[in-house]
């Protein structure tokens, strides 16, 4: 939950939507002030409802139910999100909706992100520790009598999401649209095949948040918190720590994304020794699914959204591609590979060292 182009007042139905649940729930509504807070790469506006009296602090979120879609999306969040509080996932606690408008009414779990305090200059180990338990409750505990018809997208993380959401969109938004690329694509095909049916060995599944970086990762005084939970569904361990370890908001240095997988493979061990193994097995090709589908969401976002400020991700995000197709060495992914290399020297060769201007088309 991190203001696009902030939104200074919400809509007036909306402030009658908190009033009346203050007053529901708290017993007044005196005191209501709204904040803008920083969105994300959606179409979702949030305010921060600072506390007065008894009354904690509170966000608002809008969320306009557009079309079929949204609405799925807008009961998913409400649905896992409220099934992850009742596990004890430290989520923020629901206290009112209206489907039919896109509006929620939340706990207030904290102003800073995970990005922020890292950026901030913060130690990232004895964080990033707290945050793999975090991570690991989520993916235990929230699989534990999850609904996967709750999911607004699909019923599981499977071959479909790799490819449709995660190689197909990389192909399309970032090699086809973003880089005009387009006849490199048709190659690309049976390297797509064989990296989703090696990640998709995964058994037995956990609950993923498909979305875990440090964006949506919160830092309050006592705990963290877990934002941004409406894609969840049943997946392999090891999605959610690629996520966070190739997160592009904090480019950890590699000893740190070293010791962090290693933390994490230690909780694994200890919990079961069948997802450990999983998790081995598949790691390194949803490492690289996840990277695929950071490039493919950030050209869609800069070029589609108009949301120009992702295309300083880009460069980075094509360096850890390469580096890590380079470390797997899979001949299956040679055509890949070769493409990455390719866009790398003519494109994006000493891009990362500075400030990145995409080059004209």
């Amino acid at each position: 939950m991190t203001a696009s182009p902030m939104t200074l007042s919400p809509d007036p139905g909306l402030l009658e939507f908190v009033r009346s649940a203050a007053r529901d729930i708290f017993g007044g509504s005196r005191g209501i002030t709204h904040q803008p807070m920083a969105g994300d790469g959606s179409d979702r506006t949030f305010w921060r409802i600072p506390g007065y009296g008894t009354r904690p602090s509170l966000v608002a979120v809008s969320s306009p139910p557009r079309n079929a879609f949204k609405r799925r999306e807008n009961r998913a969040y409400l649905e896992i999100g409220r099934h992850l509080y009742a596990r004890g996932v430290a989520v923020p606690r629901i206290y009112a909706f209206d489907l039919d408008r896109g509006w929620f009414l939340m706990e207030d779990m904290g102003a800073s992100t995970l990005q922020e305090r890292v950026l901030g200059g913060e130690d990232p180990i004895p964080l990033y520790r707290r945050v793999l338990d975090l991570l690991f409750r989520l993916q235990i505990r929230g699989i534990e009598g999850f609904d996967p018809g709750w999911c607004c997208q699909t019923r599981a993380y499977d071959t479909l999401v790799m490819r449709r959401y995660e190689s197909d969109y990389f192909a399309d938004a970032f090699l086809g649209s973003f880089l005009g690329l387009k006849r490199e694509v048709s190659g690309l095909v049976e390297a797509f095949d064989h990296m989703a049916r090696k990640a998709a060995v995964a058994r037995p599944l956990v609950l993923i948040h498909r979305d875990f970086q440090s964006r949506n990762i919160l830092v309050g005084p006592h705990r963290l918190g877990i934002v941004d939970w409406q894609g969840a569904r049943p997946g392999p361990p090891g999605y959610d720590l690629a996520s966070l370890i190739i997160d592009p908001y904090v480019p950890l240095k590699q000893e740190a994304a070293v010791e962090i997988r290693r933390a994490y493979e230690a909780l694994l061990r200890e919990y079961s020794s069948t997802l450990w193994e999983t998790f081995e097995e598949t790691f390194e090709y949803l490492a690289l699914q996840r990277n695929l589908q950071i490039l493919g969401a950030f050209s869609f976002l800069a070029q589609s959204r108009g949301k120009r400020y992702f295309e300083r991700y880009i460069p980075p995000a094509v360096a850890g591609l390469r580096a890590r197709l380079l470390g797997l060495g899979d001949p299956a992914l040679e055509p890949l590979r070769e493409v990455v290399e390719g866009t790398w020297t003519r494109r994006f060769a000493g891009a990362c060292t500075g400030p990145w201007t995409r080059p004209a088309d």
